[in-house]
């Protein structure tokens, strides 16, 4: 059975996408359920990779027997599978979250999105698990279309910003499929591991370096990257919450999981520290989204808009911890892409049940919100702590890692923007926490009347607040378990070079 575990995770929820509009045609009430189910293999089967990846190390599955080069081959090493365990459960736990907000963001059309996030999970699953470069590209068109047919379902203003991101999603997907074109001209193959063999004799072809920009830049493109950032804002501010609550933890995450990829596993890192100074220029590009986001959170009274803004410059320490090339700045990259995912996750989640509830997305509508939904805040207490930098939350342990790095390659810039950030995190949420505890009863009204109003408690139903606890709790277990999770996990992930 465990042999079987990579095709699990690919064809349970492909096969759940195209039974989920069959099964909505006559009894729409047995969609929610049946993607749940389709979900829950994934998380199973995911999880039992990651084991077995630990215990006995990397291992592959060839589609239809074929035999890699000219077969596809489902990869999974430690890094990919801790990418599948992160995807499965976020992805599980935001279909559980979706029931009172599609409800009413998207009534009627519960089929439509159940689809949708079935097809969207595959395709980020699709982007992580296979070792095959066109394969990726497919994937990524799965999870890139069903994303737009998502967001297009949000608010005023959502079609407009879905069409920017169709374009210029669209732009970033043409790159990377350039890319390919040029490496498959140059070596006449497509398998990942085929080509990192291969590639170390062509790495002065001109066509390999044209090849290697089409392919960062497309990825940039896709990950949101300063100054390629500008979809992202409007996308995830505009769509459904049960929307964004999977998308945005996601997307960038696993695009900078795919920029790992190419650096260090397509391409050695060599190629990118003496031959293509790819390194400096995206560590200055993160410092840069790392102060321009910054900036930009700071300016928001929209809460869910501000989060947007804090994920470009989340972006940004993802890349700083790639750029520096060492040890430590590149486990804080990919220990940061889970623990970010996490956070960024929860923060949604946050944002969904207060919506949900109809308590609005300004700053000031926080106002003695601690007393109205009281476990709400409490979680976004835990994670704004987190992205703070604050222990025992997980979003200390990886900027020390990323802080680590760039201090070990005399980077002192990028260290002092990466402490900066945190301070520029810690008034950003600050003030809503102190809206939300601290401000003065009623406000400018001091009736009694709206006091009792306030004072009455109104959480979110239990399927937003299970999997706002779960996340929460994860945000502060994630913490102290980093080194068993580095120990076991992200050291195999890091070239032996460093």
């Amino acid at each position: 059975m465990s042999d079987q575990l990579p095709a699990l995770i690919i064809i349970a929820p492909l096969l759940g996408a195209f039974l989920t509009p069959v099964i909505g045609w006559r009894y729409r009430q047995f969609c929610r359920p049946w993607a749940l189910m389709m979900l829950a293999v994934p998380v199973y089967a995911s999880i039992g990779s990651l084991i077995r990846v630990i215990s006995s190390g990397p291992f592959g599955y060839n589609l239809a027997g074929w035999e890699p080069p000219w077969g596809i081959e489902y990869r999974i090493d430690h890094l990919s599978a801790l990418m599948l365990v992160l995807i499965a459960v976020i992805g599980l736990l935001a279909t559980i979250n979706a029931k009172a907000g599609i409800s009413t963001e998207m009534r009627g059309k519960e089929p439509h999105f159940y689809t949708l996030i079935l097809l969207q999970i595959t395709g980020l699953m699709g982007i992580v698990i296979t070792g095959d470069l066109f394969n990726i590209f497919v994937f990524l068109e799965i999870s890139s279309l069903s994303g737009y047919g998502l967001i297009a379902h949000g608010e005023d203003g959502a079609p407009l910003a879905t069409f920017n991101y169709i374009i210029i999603g669209t732009i970033g997907a043409s790159f990377y499929l350039l890319g390919v074109g040029y490496l498959y001209m140059a070596t006449g193959s497509l398998n990942i591991a085929d080509l990192a063999t291969i590639l170390p004799d062509l790495y002065h072809s001109q066509m390999i370096l044209v090849g290697f920009a089409f392919f960062t830049t497309g990825i940039a493109i896709k990950m949101g990257l300063f100054p390629l950032h500008f979809w992202m804002p409007d996308a995830y501010t505009t769509a459904p919450n049960s929307v964004s609550t999977l998308i945005a933890p996601l997307m960038t995450k696993v695009v900078a999981y795919l920029l790992i990829r190419i650096m260090f596993t397509l391409f050695q890192p060599e190629f990118t520290i003496s031959i293509v100074p790819i390194a400096t220029i995206l560590g200055w590009l993160a410092v840069v989204a790392i102060i321009v986001g910054g900036i930009k959170a700071l300016a928001q009274t929209d809460i869910k808009k501000m989060v947007t803004y804090i994920m470009v410059a989340e972006v940004g320490y993802i890349v700083m911890g790639i750029s520096v090339m060492n040890r430590a700045g590149l486990t804080g990259a990919i220990l940061h892409i889970i623990n970010d995912a996490c956070m960024i996750f929860c923060l949604f989640l946050v944002i969904g049940a207060i919506s949900y509830k109809g308590h609005g997305r300004e700053i000031y509508h926080f106002q003695n919100l601690n007393k109205k939904m009281p476990y709400t805040m409490a979680a976004f207490v835990i994670v704004a702590l987190s992205m703070c930098g604050i222990p025992p939350a997980c979003g200390f342990f990886s900027k020390w890692y990323l802080i680590m790095g760039t201090i070990a390659a005399k980077q002192w810039v990028f260290a002092i923007t990466l402490l900066g950030s945190s301070l520029v995190n810690a008034v950003l949420f600050f003030r809503i926490i102190e809206k939300a505890y601290l401000a003065p009863l009623g406000g400018e009204t001091h009736g009694h009347d709206h006091e009792e109003e306030i004072i009455a408690r109104d959480e979110a139903p239990a399927s937003m607040l299970i999997p706002i606890f779960i996340t929460a709790a994860a945000i502060l277990i994630l913490g102290p378990l980093s080194g068993k999770i580095i120990a076991a996990v992200i050291q195999h992930a890091v070239p032996a070079i460093f």
